[in-house]
C-alpha cells in the first residue's frame, strides 16, 4: 500500500508546485507573469515555464515566434500553453505594412525595410524541394495579406501592373533590394492605408529550435501567417502551418 501511494503523493506534490503564468498585450516582460502583472510575450513565459506549469495567453494578436526552450517530463508533467477560455488568441508570423503609394488604379507599392525581416526574408526564400513542381516560374515563401486574406504571388511584375486579378484572386510581386523589399500589390476597391495589410516575416510561429522537447500541449490558439517552406509527405517541415487551430 505504501509503494502504491508514492506515485500519487508525487503527483500531488507536482501539482502543488505547478505555476500558472499569464500573458497579455497589456503586460510587460519585466513583470512576474501573474494574473495581476502578466508578461507581454509568450516567449517570455516559455523561457521561465517548467514541467507541470501552464501558460495562459489572453485575447489579442501576438506577433512573435515562440521557441519553447524545454518540454515537460511526462503526461502528468506537461508544459501547457493555452488560450484563455472564451478569448480569441492568435500568434502570427506577419507584421503590418503601411505607407502604401498608389501606382495606378488598384495597384499600390510599398517599400519594406529589410531590417523588418532580420536574417530571414521570405520574399527572397524560393520554394523548392522533392516533388515540388514550380511550373516554369519562381515561388517564394513570402506572402501579402489584406484583412487576413492571402493574395496570390504573380510570376511577373507586369501581371500585377496590368491591374487584373487572377482567377485565384488579387496579385502581388516583390523585388528584394539591398536595403528594402519593394512590394507591388493589387487591392481592388480598397485603400491599403485604411485597411489591415500584412506581410509574413517569420518562418515559424510556434516551433522549438531543437528536437526532443516533448510533452508540450498547445491549445486554444489560431496560428497564422508563417512563411512555411515546402516539404514533401516523406519529410518533416520545420514550421507551423500558415493557418491552423489546435
Amino acid at each position: 500500500m505504501i509503494r502504491a501511494a508514492l506515485p500519487f503523493a508525487f503527483a500531488l506534490a507536482t501539482a502543488a508546485n505547478a505555476t500558472e503564468y499569464d500573458v497579455s498585450l497589456q503586460g510587460r516582460d519585466t513583470n512576474p507573469g501573474t494574473c495581476e502583472a502578466p508578461f507581454r510575450t509568450i516567449q517570455r513565459a516559455a523561457d521561465v515555464a517548467q514541467p507541470g506549469d501552464t501558460v495562459t495567453v489572453h485575447e489579442g494578436i501576438y506577433r512573435e515566434r515562440v521557441n519553447p526552450p524545454r518540454g515537460g517530463l511526462s503526461d502528468t508533467q506537461r508544459i501547457v500553453y493555452q488560450g484563455a477560455p472564451g478569448e480569441k488568441v492568435e500568434i502570427r508570423g506577419s507584421e503590418v505594412v503601411s505607407s502604401w503609394t498608389r501606382v495606378k488604379g488598384d495597384v499600390w507599392r510599398a517599400e519594406v525595410e529589410n531590417a523588418l525581416f532580420g536574417a530571414f526574408n521570405p520574399f527572397a526564400d524560393e520554394i523548392h524541394g522533392d516533388w515540388f513542381d514550380p511550373k516554369g516560374r519562381k515561388h517564394h515563401t513570402g506572402a501579402v495579406y489584406l484583412d487576413g486574406d492571402w493574395l496570390v504571388e504573380a510570376a511577373l511584375l507586369d501581371e500585377v501592373l496590368a491591374g487584373t486579378p487572377s482567377k485565384l484572386g488579387p496579385l502581388w510581386f516583390a523585388e528584394v533590394g539591398e536595403k528594402t523589399t519593394r512590394v507591388h500589390a493589387q487591392f481592388p476597391g480598397a485603400d491599403p492605408n485604411q485597411r489591415l495589410v500584412e506581410v509574413n516575416v517569420r518562418r515559424t510561429v510556434f516551433y522549438p529550435d531543437a528536437p526532443g522537447r516533448n510533452y508540450i500541449t498547445v491549445s486554444g490558439f489560431a496560428l497564422r501567417h508563417a512563411a512555411t517552406p515546402w516539404a514533401p509527405p516523406s519529410a518533416s517541415s520545420p514550421a507551423t502551418p500558415s493557418t491552423t487551430s489546435t
